[in-house]
């Protein structure tokens, strides 16, 4: 792992001196709201210089350093849901010097990782898992005979939405012979305010005069609460009495999201809950110099609330993720036609498949990642009755710097699998307007419209179109070599590639099918008059939808050979998405050098025209 030199200012004496567990919890009590005001200086100068999680973390320093001061990490085990707050915990556990590399390739992760330290245990970032976790290693903890090593799992009230932190609850709360601590961090939020059910009775907890009935003690939890989350010593004091009762117990922090940083904190919208680079004066990027592209989200966002606008039975679902999805316009301008459902990526595709069975076309709306999470109900809930939801999946493909559980790379392998199920992928903004309206016109089926994060590139327009599949390139019609077929964004390294084989005297059409499932039959007939197909996806190969061209062309009877070109089947780490594109061979010299090779084999196996 690289460092690069730490920034000079501001000076952090405390911090500095801090070597390690040891040395935090021999410091007076008296000096702790220096450290975290130090703590605090320090995580803001980190991650406005190389962006990542901001409000998450300067929520939780005071909560950080209580739980390393009463417990002895990692010989007792702290799970942090989600991770995206544990930078304080990085600090504190001897990576400080590490930060100048935050979220680089071959650098510190943006989360918990096993690889790091022995004082990370869970590396998902995946939200609404550390209490199933923390019940697992409770129960082992049982069979050892170790009981006495404690097991804490901090987990925010936005993950507690989660449906899998409740099946959780449900089996905690009834062991009272396998102690398990529960710290539960309510600052009100997620990406944005906290909602449903649950957000009314925190409320109640928080602010109740006498006591309202406690959730969490009829679930068989001890509960210690509220507590202000900024107050070190009550944080102390409130986690050595639950380390000590020795049975299940919910501790109820107090925090704010955003904590000792003003731009943050009067951030209404999601107290700049991540960022890119930004001023640390400001809590804003810099001004640009030129003029940049619009996002991928920021051209579905209009388009779609455009859509409600014409459609009134057009509506909405979301898992806690209204701004990061791009819903937020739809919901400002139908604000009773966009519904968030919290981190429950289940709950949301089922809920919209009982919209859709009431006549209306629900457009769920979250990451690629998480739509792993509600595989099942896609399938059985939404595809098995053929219901018309569209799923927008952002954050396709690579993502970046947020790593391997952020990668939103297993959707294809796993949709292209799921029958009435059409997928589409857009290469450009006109593309994936027009692809979005096709979806939503659907009424025979589910649909997927997939892209990946960042900003769309410029436009790569169609010399022709044939049956419905875009000819974004073509040699002379005498000369058909090898017939590229592209996905998405991957349009722009795909022509590249064609100019490069080009030059070798290689003949190459390059087509986009837009959707890409169920295979265009004109596909087939394309691939006949070709000596060598190779298809693109920012997706894993293994059984996405190269494989799924490839069965199609065998069961058609299509004799040219195939070369799939993807991700590897492998957690790919945390890098610049350029770069790990580059990596897998994506890139316009990665592509091209794969159809040389290609062309080289073919030739050799008797393929004439190659090579």
């Amino acid at each position: 792992m690289t460092s690069t030199p730490q920034p000079q200012a501001p000076l952090l004496p405390l911090l500095t001196e801090i070597a390690g567990l040891e040395t935090l919890q021999a410091l007076p009590a008296a000096d702790l709201p220096r450290l975290a005001d130090e703590i605090r200086r320090f995580v803001v100068t980190q991650v406005c210089r190389a962006g990542g999680h901001l409000g998450p973390n300067l929520g939780v320093v005071e909560l950080t350093i209580a739980l390393h001061r009463v417990f002895a990490s990692p010989y007792d085990a702290l799970l942090f849901d989600t991770g995206h707050q544990a930078y304080v915990h990085k600090i504190l556990t001897g990576r400080q010097d590490l930060f100048g590399s935050l979220r680089q390739s071959g650098g510190l992760s943006g989360y918990p990782s096993r690889a790091e330290s022995a004082h990370d245990w869970v590396e998902n970032s995946h939200a609404s898992t550390a209490l199933a976790y923390a019940d697992g290693l409770a129960k082992a903890r049982q069979l050892s005979r170790e009981q006495h090593r404690n097991v804490v799992a901090i987990i925010g009230d936005g993950a507690l939405t989660g449906g899998m932190a409740w099946e959780a609850l449900n089996n905690l709360g009834a062991s009272t012979d396998r102690p398990v601590i529960v710290v539960l961090n309510d600052n009100g939020r997620s990406y944005a305010p906290t909602c449903g059910a649950l957000a009314g009775h925190l409320a109640l907890l928080r602010h109740g005069g006498e006591e309202p009935q406690n959730l969490f003690r009829s679930l068989g939890f001890a509960y210690l609460g509220p507590l202000d989350g900024h107050d070190i010593a009550a944080v102390e004091q409130g986690l050595t009495q639950a380390r000590d009762l020795d049975r299940p117990v919910l501790v109820h922090i107090v925090t704010v999201k955003g904590k000792g940083y003003p731009p943050a904190e009067s951030d209404d919208a999601d107290c700049l809950h991540a960022v890119s680079v930004v001023d640390p004066d400001t809590g804003r990027p810099p001004p640009r110099t030129q003029a940049t592209s619009a996002s991928w989200t920021s051209i579905f966002a209009q388009e779609l609330a455009d859509l409600a606008e014409q459609r009134s039975n057009v509506v909405a679902v979301t898992a806690s993720m209204l701004r990061p999805t791009g819903l937020h316009p739809m919901a400002t301008r139908f604000p009773d036609r966009v519904f968030d459902v919290g981190i429950a990526e289940q709950h949301a595709v089922t809920s919209a498949a009982g919209l859709a069975m009431a006549g209306y076309h629900p457009v769920v709306a979250m990451y690629a990642t998480f739509l792993n999470r509600a595989l099942d109900q896609v399938i059985m809930d939404v595809a098995l009755h053929r219901l018309p939801v569209t799923f927008v999946l952002d954050r396709a493909g690579i993502t970046g710097p947020d790593g391997p559980s952020h990668h939103g790379m297993w959707d294809l392998s796993l949709l292209t699998s799921v029958p009435h199920l059409r997928i589409a992928l857009p290469r450009d903004a006109d593309q994936l307007r027009q692809l979005l309206r096709e979806a939503v016109d659907d009424a025979d089926g589910p649909t997927v419209i997939r892209f990946p994060k960042g900003t769309v590139g410029r436009p790569v327009p169609a010399v022709a179109r044939v049956d419905g599949i875009d000819i974004l390139h073509r040699t002379s019609p005498g000369c058909q070599d090898v017939l590229l077929i592209t996905t998405g964004p991957l349009a722009h390294p795909a022509l590249e590639a064609a100019a490069t084989v080009r030059s070798e005297g290689l003949g190459v059409t390059v087509v986009d099918p837009g959707w890409v499932q169920p295979v265009n039959e004109t596909l087939m007939s394309m691939a006949s008059r070709h000596h060598l197909v190779v298809t693109l996806e920012d997706g894993i190969r293994a059984g996405g939808i190269g494989s799924t061209i490839t069965q199609a062309f065998q069961d058609a009877g299509v004799a040219t050979p195939v070369i799939t070109l993807g991700l590897p089947r492998t957690f790919i780490p945390h890098g610049n998405r350029a770069a790990l594109l580059s990596e897998a061979g994506l890139d316009g010299p990665g592509i091209a050098r794969c159809i040389l090779q290609g062309a080289g084999r073919a030739s050799s196996y008797g393929v004439r025209g190659l090579g």
